[in-house]
């Protein structure tokens, strides 16, 4: 007798949500997921293997375990490496959701009497709040057109990797006694950073149209950023930081429970505290 004609077979799980992509599955291969007509894709709840991986720091730490859970989750997704930056919220919200029901509990400090308060939020209320950005429409700067699309979950593991790699230089630095070896790690850090900012930048960028060249080659895009004017590369990087903000959660709308005072509080998902 094979597992595919397991007995238990109609217990396994089941899918809990289905999940609209608010990207609604542009910008990607037809290898990275298979969308049903429906256009929503099954969304299923964590088994205890999922549960396990998502309490290994290393596996989450590296995006490797996320990996496995979007695939366990939602099968439909075949390749989570290359799910973009417009997604990958709506992804993380409806596996939590599924696995756990609607409410996310969160604790929030109110900026008049610091009650440090416990409040509910909607899951599907987030998830509602989640939009595709305006990437299909190119920037306009004096006689350049430069299209940008939004970063995968590989590039943006890489970035915090990149992140975290000149944070920890930074807090060696700290305890450095030497005038010169601290100077040169700080050096060191803020080159890394400068590193990891140009690249990022320069892989959201699928094109620059000139008025005698189209240029979709990221060694020659990095350089162009490396060299431009400030003033070119700031506008740049400020409307790609424009389309980002179009596309994540609004900060959230709190009452505080202990002198009743309206704040708004930023939320930003992330995978360790999330799933860990």
């Amino acid at each position: 007798m094979t597992v595919e004609h397991n007995p238990l077979k109609q217990y396994f799980r089941r899918p809990s949500i289905y999940l609209k992509l608010p990207s609604s599955g542009r910008y990607y291969d037809p290898n990275v997921i298979e969308l049903p007509e429906s256009g929503e894709l099954p969304v299923y709840p964590m088994t205890a293997i999922d549960e396990i991986t998502s309490k290994t720091p290393d596996a989450l730490y590296n995006g490797t375990a996320m990996s496995d859970i979007i695939k366990s989750c939602i099968p439909g997704i075949k390749q989570p490496w290359n799910i973009n930056s417009i997604d990958f919220d709506a992804v993380l919200i409806a596996i939590k959701s599924a696995s756990g029901g609607d409410d996310l509990e969160i604790t929030s400090t109110c900026p008049k009497c610091e009650d440090n308060g416990s409040y509910g939020i909607s899951l599907v209320g987030l998830l509602s709040q989640l939009k595709a950005g305006g990437y299909d429409t190119p920037m306009q700067i004096n006689e350049l057109e430069i299209k940008f699309r939004p970063l995968t979950y590989k590039e943006m593991n890489e970035a915090s990797l990149g992140q975290f790699e000149a944070q920890r230089i930074f807090v060696s630095v700290e305890s450095e006694e030497n005038t010169e070896i601290k100077s040169k790690k700080i050096q060191d850090a803020l080159k890394l950073v400068t590193d990891v900012t140009m690249k990022i930048l320069s892989q959201t960028i699928v094109y620059i149209k000139t008025s005698s060249a189209f240029v979709d080659q990221n060694e020659y895009i990095l350089d162009f950023l490396r060299n431009c004017d400030r003033n070119t590369y700031v506008a740049i990087r400020d409307y790609n930081t424009a389309l980002k903000e179009q596309t994540e959660i609004k900060p959230l709308k709190i009452k505080c429970v202990a002198c009743g005072h309206d704040y708004e509080q930023p939320f930003t998902l992330n995978t360790t505290d999330f799933f860990g």
